[in-house]
């Protein structure tokens, strides 16, 4: 008797599991945990919202960050899952004000969820600092909202950033995106970007990024099969792959090449010139 109990009781289980999966592919969490596996960077209160600015991030850096938004409204204790929301990121220096490279705020498919991503260039300091202006509507109501966040440093201090000035005279941001370095052959890419005014920063299109990885501390001996990252339009991204034969630290000498084929920035690496001035860094 107790058998066929428990047979039943398992079968209902499995019944009840395979209705979850069939009827709707909304997340499992509650609303309110959606969340809790990532870290909360800022939060602002303003207009009787509490918003929450996460990310796998520890911190927001220099180089790429995808970040994620919830609004909640405090009377209610709801989040809000119909804002439209733009953001501008500001850099507050001494003599100037400046933005960075960033993407339109768009929802998830989590419940009430919305990301975008930053590239900043710089860290703030006691003196020079990032604001995070958020504009965002509800309902037909437009509101703004303005935070001070601290920007650093990656924790490792390896460069996944580069803002430099080209051969054609215009300013260029590459950044790396986001990886987990393998011994092996990695899928490898990152961003580009031009800056046309301290406001605007358009994606650049269709150059192409040449890398040969080295390890300075090994004789600077290179890898085999690396694949030169070229414009993916479906990602708008520079993607290609990157051969790492073993731990430890690796420089990513790069050369920028526009549609033309003319080098913007970044040499060959030869006897005589074991680096590019163009490079990210990779150590694991």
């Amino acid at each position: 008797m107790k058998t066929s109990k428990h047979i039943i009781a398992v079968l209902l289980l499995i019944s009840a599991f395979s209705s979850c999966n069939d009827d709707s592919d909304d997340p499992i969490l509650p609303e309110e945990d959606v969340l809790e596996t990532f870290n909360i960077l800022a939060t602002i209160d303003a207009n009787g919202h509490e918003i929450g600015i996460y990310s796998e991030q520890q911190q927001f850096t220099i180089g790429y960050n995808e970040l994620f938004i919830r609004i909640k409204e405090v009377a209610s204790d709801t989040y809000v899952a119909d804002a439209d929301i733009s953001w501008t990121p500001m850099m507050h220096m001494t003599e100037m004000m400046h933005s960075c490279p960033k993407s339109a705020v768009s929802k998830t498919d989590l419940n009430a969820v919305y990301k975008g991503f930053t590239i900043f260039q710089m860290p703030g300091n006691a003196e020079e600092y990032w604001e995070l202006s958020l504009d965002y509507t509800i309902a037909g109501q437009s509101y703004n909202a303005t935070e001070r966040i601290e920007v650093k440093l990656p924790t490792d201090g390896k460069q996944r950033v580069s803002t430099f000035m080209g051969s054609d005279d215009s300013r260029y941001i590459l950044a790396m995106m986001p990886m987990q370095p393998e011994v092996k052959v990695n899928d490898f890419s990152a961003m580009l970007f031009k800056m046309e005014n301290m406001m605007t920063f358009p994606s650049v299109a269709d150059y192409m990024i040449s890398l040969d990885p080295r390890m300075p501390g090994m004789g600077n001996h290179s890898s085999p099969n690396n694949e030169d990252l070229s414009y993916d339009s479906s990602s708008g991204m520079y993607k290609g792959k990157l051969s790492l034969t073993m731990t430890g630290y690796w420089k990513i000498n790069l050369k920028l090449m526009n549609d033309s084929g003319v080098v913007l920035k970044g040499e060959d690496i030869t006897e005589e010139n074991e680096s590019s001035s163009l490079f990210f860094e990779i150590e694991f």
